[in-house]
């Protein structure tokens, strides 16, 4: 069993460099990333919450077309999270033929994903944010910015459904270039177009399409670049079954991790409009929530997004000391980054009221219950950077599980039993009860389950290679 000497560096430091230094170099632009992703969702909502006379229905609004938005997103995830561990795993096999097969494939399924729901998001753009539980006082803003965020899809998609490939590649601060380019345009476009055109949330909306297009010429501009191991061919656009099915049954976790992600927020916005009497200020306070949320777990992401390259590629190549001593490093580092963010955000969780310049009546209501909200974060160590490690190590199954486990199985029926009880505190308890129970259901799968996914690997690749040595003996006999 031969390996290609033809990748390059690129992919050579990934089994060979120093581990520590390496994990550095390939998680701090992925949480960089994250940081920036986390930018682009929150700056709409800190500018329109600044419209004069409608901030809180516009951040409201924002908050009912954020699941949305992210069910969209979630397709992205669904081809390029499930296809470039898949073409890394192959990389470290040697079998370079097929992981430019994989990307291929992924480009055109991104393309056909991405017209379908731009033309669903556009003709049912209203029934889908009455659906999602939208005030009626915001249901005009919310069905605008959903309209014109359409004609952006595809770009969403293709920026964010081939982004993990060049991540795969080792070229980690390309790929956070690629969203940085992206966010500060965003930041730049959304006070012209929601003050000074006086477009307001419709101008939000046009900032983020223009800034996702921009992202998407220049991920575009990678591949066919020199620096790119991955190129596109049209002879290897062919769709097949098997390959298509190898790539969603992998994607299908981070798909499903966001989707119910989105299932909950739905949860949450009708459980909190049927116990107010649609009172917008509880959904404007959940908005901001889930923001608070959002900073903590997607750095936490970015870290295992980052270290998917080095885990997939060390995988395909069977090294189980290696895999073993990276993993400890960033699970050390996860945890203290989350202890952190955990303990200031329960200190001061008025901060987050301010940063959206909210009501005082919506910051009464961020102060008092956001630690009841976020107490279950801590846990996110596990849920977030070691649950993308185990889709790396291409377990599609566990991951799987453990994904629907947290939101479906334990949230949204204790979102639904709390509220019945406890009115609108249930939502905002539901959700750090669950993160604590979630957290510790899926630390005992993966400490216990990782050291014997390594040491069959491990086992695999040496018989494969012992088979290719002893029929090499026998040609040359």
């Amino acid at each position: 069993m031969t390996r290609s000497n033809s990748l390059g560096n690129s992919t050579d430091r990934l089994g060979e460099g120093k581990i520590l230094p390496l994990v550095f170099k390939l998680t701090i632009p992925a949480v960089i990333a994250q940081l920036i992703t986390f930018l682009y969702n929150v700056v709409d909502r800190m500018f329109v919450a600044k419209i004069d006379g409608a901030g809180m229905d516009a951040l409201a609004a924002l908050g009912i077309v954020l699941p949305i938005t992210l069910i969209i997103q979630a397709f992205a995830g669904l081809i390029g999270l499930g296809a470039a561990p898949r073409a890394s795993i192959k990389l470290g096999e040697g079998n370079k033929k097929e992981s430019d097969k994989i990307f291929n494939t992924s480009l055109v399924l991104l393309l056909i994903v991405g017209i379908v729901i731009s033309l669903l998001t556009y003709f049912f753009a209203k029934p889908l944010c009455i659906a999602f539980g939208c005030p009626q006082s915001a249901l005009e803003f919310a069905t605008s910015y959903l309209k014109i965020y359409s004609f952006g899809t595809l770009f969403v998609l293709f920026a964010q459904g081939l982004n993990p490939f060049i991540t795969a590649q080792g070229a980690s601060m390309i790929a956070m270039f690629s969203i940085l380019i992206g966010a500060i345009i965003n930041i730049a476009l959304d006070p012209l177009f929601i003050f000074v055109l006086n477009m307001g949330v419709k101008g939000a909306s046009l900032a983020t399409v223009v800034s996702q297009s921009i992202s998407f010429l220049w991920i575009i501009a990678f591949f066919f670049s020199k620096k790119s191991i991955f190129k596109f061919s049209f002879k290897d656009m062919r769709l097949q079954p098997r390959r298509i099915m190898s790539i969603f049954s992998l994607g299908f976790t981070p798909f499903v991790m966001t989707i119910t992600e989105c299932a909950i927020q739905i949860v949450f916005n009708i459980n909190l409009n049927n116990s107010t009497g649609g009172n917008k200020d509880y959904t404007a306070a959940l908005t901001i929530m889930l923001s608070a949320l959002q900073l903590i777990s997607l750095p936490l992401n970015g870290l295992g997004y980052g270290m998917q390259p080095f885990v997939s590629y060390n995988y395909g190549k069977g090294d189980a000391a290696r895999l073993k001593k990276g993993i400890n490093y960033v699970t050390l580092i996860a945890f203290i980054f989350a202890l952190v963010l955990w303990t200031l955000s329960l200190a001061f969780p008025q901060l987050y009221a301010y940063i959206f310049s909210a009501s005082d009546s919506v910051r009464a209501i961020v102060k008092q219950y956001t630690p009841l909200f976020l107490m279950g974060s801590i846990m996110f160590f596990v849920q977030m950077t070691l649950q993308n490690i185990n889709v790396a190590l291409g377990q599609a199954k566990s991951a799987l599980l453990l994904a629907v486990t947290r939101k479906v199985i334990i949230l949204i029926p204790l979102c639904f039993a709390l509220t019945h009880f406890l009115g609108f505190k249930g939502v905002y308890m539901s959700e750090g009860i669950a993160d604590f129970i979630a957290g510790a259901i899926t630390s005992a799968v993966i400490f216990t389950t990782f050291p014997k996914i390594f040491k069959k690997r491990e086992n695999y690749v040496k018989s494969q290679l012992e088979q290719s040595e002893n029929k090499d003996d026998n040609d040359i006999k």
